[in-house]
């Protein structure tokens, strides 16, 4: 007779198995608040208990049919701690007269056999592992658990809310304000791309719009060439119609404005201009003398 589990071990199992398949089935960790799933553990536990005490009469039933030295190798077996006696059920190796009981009665070039069992820490690892695969298997086909459709549309939404929040709470900048960031400068490509670009070709080079890339300017309103942009995309040209008051008119925020100003100072200033040769515009305007 082999000493039994302890109860508080299989309480312990019960609790990570319910955990594991209530995550895969709710997909987060809201479930910890929830009364159905402290419901089941309260009832599995239960169960657990009860299955524990017809266990220990049984046991006891058993114990007294042993002989007395059962009785006293059985007693002996249960003052190994437990963890102790998993470890070297798991490890420990078969003695000399315990192979001779599992030795089989063939063998290849002088090498013996034995119908050894498998570890059971592997057996456990298997049949946890083909536990868990059928349960990931009845969640991946019952519900919306791994689909990366679902895990983007949810973080997509997420990130538009806090994106709208922190548009909401944060007043928009102002040509008083608004700083140079090459962070911004991806974004205001992009801004650029959508509203600019029909006029001022792409990259800046120019078209129906001066060249941006050169240092020749029409209108020079501010002393800094990011305050500059910022300036004539919220203001508009005076000098041409065209160059719409992108800001004023509402097409544009602040935010939108200061992003592309960010990128027109970088193919400004960062980058070679593009040249009448390279199929620039021809400079139009004055020189600029900008102040850092």
């Amino acid at each position: 007779m082999k000493p039994r589990t302890p109860i508080y071990i299989t309480i312990a199992i019960i609790f990570v198995i319910l955990f594991i398949v209530y995550y895969m089935f709710v997909q987060n960790a809201t479930f910890l608040s929830s009364p159905y799933f402290w419901g089941t553990v309260v009832i599995s536990v239960i169960l657990a208990l009860i299955h524990s005490a017809i266990g220990d009469l049984i046991e006891n039933d058993k114990f007294k049919k042993l002989s007395a030295a059962e009785k006293e190798e059985y007693l002996n077996s249960k003052k190994v701690p437990y963890f102790k006696s998993l470890y070297e059920s798991a490890f420990k190796k078969q003695s000399s007269t315990e192979e001779k009981d599992i030795l089989i009665d063939h063998g290849f070039d002088g090498i013996m056999e034995l119908d050894n069992q498998l570890p059971k820490w592997w057996l456990g690892l298997f049949w946890f592992g083909v536990c868990y695969c059928v349960v990931y298997l009845m969640s991946y086909g019952l519900t919306d658990f791994a689909h990366q459709g679902k895990e983007y549309d949810e973080e997509y939404k997420a990130q538009t809310a806090s994106i709208a929040e922190y548009m909401k709470n944060t007043p928009p900048p102002t040509i008083d304000n608004a700083v140079y960031s090459a962070d911004n400068i991806a974004a205001g490509e992009e801004v650029f791309k959508t509203n600019c670009v029909s006029c001022h070709g792409d990259g800046g080079k120019g078209g129906i719009g001066p060249n941006l890339t050169d240092n020749y300017w029409i209108n020079q309103p501010e002393k800094t060439l990011f305050k500059n942009v910022f300036h004539m995309v919220e203001d508009g040209s005076p000098n041409n119609p065209t160059m719409q008051a992108w800001g004023k008119n509402g097409v544009l925020t602040g935010f939108d404005i200061q992003n592309v100003a960010a990128y027109v100072y970088h193919i400004n200033q960062e980058q070679s201009p593009i040249t009448t040769a390279q199929g620039g515009a021809a400079p139009q305007g004055t020189e600029a003398h900008w102040e850092k």
